[in-house]
């Protein structure tokens, strides 16, 4: 009995020497500056949400949380930048939500694994698709849209921020309800795509909400929203849903991630803090300029959400067999 005794105390020491690195570095975290990765370009909507919530978490962690945006592949290159970082809590990713439910679907050789590489931190905000035009549009109304689609086939063009975007996603989902045919221009980033829309080189544009302004100015002019409801911004403008395309719903959640790895500590410091900024009269604000909905909620209902969505998106990837090439 006192060898059995003697073999529990040395397992339990062991044990406690292997976690108290870990403790004590929850403890003294943070203390350094922390790194925001944003997997999209500047201007696109993970960076607005992405920056609208850094500013306020380095005053509430006391440390800076420098933004740095690395886009490419959809996406990839900045996740994989995360994933492949060291898991102690000074490298975070603000991921569009495309890259939880819909590019490990459309990629055949992912440089990561999501669920065994990240681990989520925090949901941002639940971003819609709003279909616009330039304001000198022909296209008035979302029907004019579709019937001159459907009498030319391919003489449209849509931008989106890379293949398997939610925006492309949710563009070719619209095709495929509308019954109707479109050529996609890919961009790296929602900004780019814009400008081009603005600029006359594409025809119409599943906008993930940094067209809002453009809205406002008169120089776009919003035909429908991608969403299950109306939205806020533009009660007055009905859903596609209500247009025609039963069940359409375009609809994501852009969120933070940390390395798989990082200490449980870090996560619930960060998740608390991040659903409290979200909150937040500044933040929220930003947020729905941009026609999304702030979103805290614990890193179990975000892997429930985004199980979901992906369940969604899978079966227009699969009919209209959409690839990462």
């Amino acid at each position: 009995m006192f060898i059995r005794q003697r073999r529990l105390a040395l397992a339990s020491a062991l044990l406690g020497a292997l976690l108290a690195p870990l403790g004590a570095a929850a403890q003294d975290w943070p203390s350094k500056p922390i790194r925001l990765i944003v997997n999209f370009a500047p201007g696109s909507s993970p960076d607005v949400i992405g920056r609208a919530v850094a500013t306020p978490l380095a005053q509430a962690l006391g440390v800076p949380v420098t933004v740095e945006n690395r886009s490419g592949a959809g996406g990839i290159v900045g996740a994989d930048a995360v994933a492949k970082s060291p898991a102690d809590g000074y490298t975070l990713l603000m991921a569009s939500g495309s890259t939880a439910v819909i590019v490990p679907t459309i990629t055949a050789k992912m440089p990561y694994d999501l669920n065994r590489d990240l681990t989520p931190v925090a949901a941002g905000a639940r971003v819609e698709l709003f279909l616009v035009v330039r304001s000198n549009s022909q296209f008035k109304t979302f029907a004019d849209l579709q019937s001159f689609a459907k009498a030319n086939p391919g003489k449209l063009s849509y931008g989106s921020p890379g293949n398997g975007s939610t925006p492309h996603v949710g563009a070719e989902m619209l095709k495929s309800m509308a019954g109707i045919f479109a050529v996609h221009i890919p961009y790296r980033g929602s900004a780019p795509a814009l400008q081009d829309l603005l600029a006359g080189n594409l025809d119409f544009f599943m906008d993930p909400g940094i067209a809002a302004p453009h809205i406002r100015a008169g120089t776009l002019r919003l035909l429908a929203v991608g969403s299950t409801k109306r939205s806020f911004l533009y009660p007055d403008t009905p859903t596609l849903a209500e247009l025609g395309l039963k069940g359409y719903d375009g609809g994501s959640t852009h969120s933070f991630y940390a390395p798989a790895g990082t200490p449980q500590p870090v996560i619930e410091r960060l998740n608390r803090e991040i659903n409290r900024i979200l909150i937040s009269p500044a933040a929220s604000q930003t947020i729905r300029n941009l026609g999304a909905e702030p979103t805290p909620m614990t890193p179990a209902q975000l892997t429930a959400l985004n199980a979901a969505d992906t369940r969604r998106y899978a079966a227009i990837i699969k009919e209209k067999g959409i690839s990462a090439d």
